[in-house]
């Protein structure tokens, strides 16, 4: 018989078809147990040793929520409570230095390829990895939308802009390829690092030095524009993909931030 912690990952990989990430995050939480029952006391021990390891709230939640899901499985009636998270300010791009990128006209292939993908994130907020698994197939150029493959095995099919489609239709008449959206030369994948280097090269000849996590920054830009423009939560959710409200709420508390900044400038009384 399959040990507890083996059988619960068994079970949701081949009764729930959770993704092959899910199973890294699941073997990886589940190994700060000490046992397959562990008791209360044992569960403080493993989240002061998280701590002791160096391990960040977020980074020690994310093990949490997993080591969670397991003590639910198996019956134990114990849970170990989520750690309060700072509450940090998301980083986001100007609108002026999205103003730029979208202005910029690249002369080369690669441009092209970069500047329709910055067009692509800027205009849906998607996952870097969602834009780079896209594939032609995926995109209605009739009825303006595009089908996203997102986090989980979780597609989720939403709209996009004229312009978007405008700049999706000559950069597929340019590059002539079928298969994926923004690929290598040899039609792969492009990898996540390249692709940010090459954008936060971008951003740099253009002037500006970009924010922190350069990439999702944009998400972060077209979540709180998105808002402020009158966008509800709740279709944000849908938008971004997120499971729960939960994360989507963070970008509502930054507009709100973003808000009272902007009236300590523009008030009468100041």
């Amino acid at each position: 018989m399959l040990p507890r912690h083996a059988q619960f990952i068994k079970e949701r990989q081949y009764l729930y078809n959770v993704s092959p990430a899910t199973i890294s995050w699941h073997t990886h939480g589940l190994k700060w147990l000490p046992s397959e029952s562990p008791t209360p006391d044992q569960l403080k021990e493993v989240v002061i040793r998280m701590r002791e390891k160096g391990l960040r709230a977020t980074g020690a939640n994310s093990a949490i929520r997993s080591i969670n899901a397991y003590l639910k499985w198996a019956g134990l009636g114990l849970k170990i409570p989520q750690m309060r998270e700072p509450q940090l300010v998301l980083p986001t791009f100007t609108r002026q230095q999205v103003s730029l990128l979208l202005a910029w006209r690249p002369k080369t292939a690669t441009g092209h390829r970069l500047g329709t993908l910055t067009a692509l994130l800027a205009d849906t907020g998607c996952r870097i990895d969602e834009a780079l698994s896209l594939h032609w197939n995926d995109i209605d150029f009739d009825d303006l939308l595009v089908l996203l493959h997102g986090k989980g095995r979780k597609d989720r099919r939403i709209p996009i802009s004229l312009e978007l489609r405008k700049r999706l239709f000559v950069y597929q008449r340019r590059s002539k390829m079928e298969g994926l959206v923004f690929p290598t030369q040899d039609g792969t994948k492009q990898g996540r690092r390249n692709v940010l280097r090459d954008f936060k090269n971008l951003c740099r000849n253009l002037g500006f030095e970009p924010p922190a996590r350069s990439i999702h920054a944009m998400r972060h830009t077209f979540a709180v524009n998105y808002l402020r423009k009158g966008g509800s939560v709740f279709h944000l959710q849908k938008m971004l993909g997120h499971s729960t409200l939960e994360m989507t709420r963070r970008y509502a508390n930054l507009l709100t931030n973003d808000l009272q900044a902007i009236h300590e400038k523009v008030s009468l009384l100041t």
